[in-house]
């Protein structure tokens, strides 16, 4: 089956397309440059609580406000809010999990006043990017993707990507996933994990754990806004979201994109690092392949 990326980027921008057997399958288009990408999180204050909304609205450093409502909160918000707290006054150094002490949860239908108050501080990750007059949309659940797993913090769920549909396969994962699970953290095993082997899971749960970690030093004494942790360049967000072993083709008009794409999959997948090709962008990739 013949199936490929085609790239086609310019300074601010990367569009791709998905085709199989050469017929266009997904078309993916990146508007504008934007330095509020989905999954960015920030140290922040809210500012305004709109209990008619029951929401708040949060200061990220755009020139509007992003909006966090209280079903995105997290059940488990109490325990992250004296987490960060205690990150912010000094008294926590460690950043694993192993020794948290959760606090209960917020109530499902509970009221923003009762959990947020205005210029306190609060970790929120961009779940939407700003469009049009309004400012990011925001979540304090946050979540840490990598190429084989999403890492939780302040969580110990373990879910199975439900377009993985055999029953054993998803009871190895789990079970896999059980046993190298670091305390503290809930795992959601992603479609792309399926037939891998538990060394490489663990290494995909290592580097997360380690960018949580890096994250966390960033929130002493930062300033409000800063954004603590930014997601990874566009070019390998794409192949981390979209790539996976039954592409044949991967076609990029950029040199530099190329060179990124190629070291990436040097790393997770050597064994197709060859179906990488670079097109003459004298004429477009696009038009070549009929996209």
């Amino acid at each position: 089956m013949d199936k490929e990326i085609i790239i086609r980027s310019s300074a601010t921008k990367i569009d791709y397309a998905l085709t199989k057997h050469g017929r266009l399958v997904e078309l993916h288009k990146d508007e504008e440059e934007n330095k509020f990408a989905v999954s960015d999180i920030f140290i922040a204050k809210s500012r305004k609580v709109l209990s008619g909304l029951n929401a708040t609205f949060v200061n990220v450093g755009y020139e509007k406000d992003g909006f966090l409502h209280y079903h995105d909160l997290g059940v488990k918000y109490l325990t992250q809010l004296k987490f960060t707290k205690q990150i912010l006054s000094g008294r926590r150094k460690n950043f694993a999990l192993n020794d948290i002490k959760f606090e209960k949860d917020i109530e499902k239908h509970g009221a923003i006043e009762e959990a947020v108050t205005p210029t306190q501080p609060i970790l929120v990750q961009v779940v939407k990017e700003p469009i049009s007059t309004k400012g990011p949309r925001l979540s304090a659940e946050l979540s840490l993707p990598g190429r084989y797993v999403v890492l939780v913090p302040f969580s110990d769920r373990i879910s199975i990507s439900q377009k993985i549909e055999e029953k054993e396969e998803k009871s190895r994962l789990k079970r896999l996933v059980k046993s190298i699970k670091p305390e503290g953290f809930g795992v959601i095993v992603r479609t792309v994990a399926k037939g891998k082997l538990v060394a490489e899971l663990d290494q995909d749960l290592q580097n997360l754990v380690e960018k949580w970690e890096t994250m966390c030093s960033k929130i002493h004494k930062s300033n409000f806004p800063t954004k603590v942790m930014t997601e990874v360049s566009r070019t390998n967000s794409l192949m981390r979201d979209v790539f996976n072993d039954t592409y044949t083709s991967i076609v990029v008009d950029d040199q530099g994109v190329y060179d990124e794409i190629k070291n990436y999959l040097k790393t997770i997948a050597p064994h197709k690092e060859s179906i990488v090709k670079y097109h003459n962008p004298r004429t477009s990739v696009f038009e070549k392949f009929g996209i």
